[in-house]
């Protein structure tokens, strides 16, 4: 008899820790906090066996809108996994995208992209690639020619330079130093002011007149940091061809900008994507969708859409499959594993390819989320962002 109750104590210790085990691994993969859609309860498409405890709390009180409340989320009902914040809100209403379009942005100052090897006054200030310049002696500097300009007629006076480094400003002082064969001062630096390309887009927010694109950053090419906006457009955009990825080398959408007018003005630029003003004219004769927005617990594994545009300027819609969903990390914009299983479009570009980034997911009748990255070594699989983290940055009054 003894012993049989050992037994049992020892299943039973077992189990409570294997149970214990299992809390402690949803407790890590789910996020502390949540929106959730007003008058509905918090359901993770993911993790059913997950909910909200309802012990304390009136089920009404749950679901009262708008607010902001710390709820228990339990196993099975029962096992105690963490607490988390319910955030009720109102599913925005979002414009599918699809289409490409072209991005010409004006840099805030210049960015430094090259140091000379010698004779180098940058470097010896202190000066990095990827730092950004807005101010000599006081001076905004906007281009390459006003930075020319001011060291060439310094005199070899020492300057005062003020630098932006990863969003951190600090004073450092440079001294030109005279070039024999250019017969001037030079800083020994190379700048740029300017950068175009071509991305998606991937909703508009009629609501507050915004756009939003890409679903990562427009990142400059020598230096990979995130350019600073200080003025830019979207403008028209005609996808000519495709260069078919492979493994080990992406490929990517060829398309030329249209002339006319922009179809937006780009105000904000960073980590989610790229997001502007639409014009009053491309809102009114946008001819995509309209979806609700799917916020992260509500996607889940499986067939999925994307909109994307491989000719001309009118998007298709493709098969995809959900492989993954990570919900680690808000400043993530990799929060999905897709893989293309459209045919048409493996037979068209490979998979995903450059110039895609910022093609809508669509599932289950909501706009869940957009195309980022490819892998590069398998163009048929990528990264996707949540939806919810690029309508951050289309709300009425957002700048950053």
């Amino acid at each position: 008899m003894l012993k049989k109750f050992r037994l049992f104590t020892a299943l039973l210790s077992a189990s409570m820790l294997g149970l214990c085990g299992i809390s402690g691994y949803y407790s890590e993969k789910i996020p502390d906090s949540f929106y959730v859609e007003k008058g509905e309860n918090l359901d993770i498409a993911m993790y059913p066996a997950v909910s909200v405890s309802s012990s304390g709390t009136a089920q009404t009180e749950l679901l009262t809108y708008p607010s902001s409340q710390e709820v228990s989320l339990k196993l099975f009902g029962v096992i105690p996994i963490k607490s988390v914040e319910i955030c009720r809100t109102e599913a925005p209403v979002l414009t599918a995208g699809g289409t490409p379009f072209g991005i010409k942005l004006l840099m805030d100052g210049v960015m430094v992209v090259k140091l000379s090897e010698n004779d180098c006054p940058a470097k010896e200030s202190g000066i990095k690639t990827g730092d950004i310049i807005r101010l000599i002696n006081n001076l905004p500097v906007s281009s390459n020619s006003d930075i020319q300009r001011i060291i060439s007629g310094s005199g070899g006076q020492k300057l005062k330079i003020s630098v932006n480094r990863s969003g951190k400003e600090f004073i450092t002082y440079l001294t030109p130093v005279w070039s024999s064969e250019k017969k001037c001062y030079i800083g020994g630096m190379w700048v740029r002011d300017s950068t175009a390309g071509i991305g998606t887009m991937t909703f508009i927010d009629k609501s507050s007149g915004m756009f939003a694109g890409l679903g990562h950053p427009v990142c400059d090419s020598d230096t990979g940091e995130i350019v600073p906006v200080s003025s830019g457009k979207a403008v028209p955009v005609e996808i000519t061809g495709t260069v078919k990825g492979r493994n080990g080398v992406p490929g990517e959408l060829d398309g030329c900008f249209v002339s006319g007018e922009s179809i937006g003005e780009l105000e904000i630029n960073n980590r989610c994507g790229i997001f502007g003003k639409i014009s009053q004219q491309t809102a009114e004769s946008y001819q995509g969708q309209d979806y609700k927005m799917g916020f992260k617990q509500d996607i889940e594994t499986g067939k999925a859409y994307i909109l994307c545009t491989t000719e001309g300027n009118t998007p298709e819609s493709y098969e995809i499959d959900i492989e993954s969903i990570n919900y680690s990390g808000e400043n993530s914009t990799r929060n999905m594993i897709i893989k293309i299983t459209d045919k048409r479009l493996i037979e068209k570009t490979g998979g995903i390819v450059q110039g895609m980034s910022g093609s809508p997911i669509i599932q289950n009748d909501k706009i869940i989320g957009a195309v980022t990255h490819v892998f590069i070594s398998d163009p048929t699989r990528g990264y996707g962002i949540f939806a919810e983290n690029m309508s951050e940055y289309t709300k009425q009054g957002v700048t950053e």
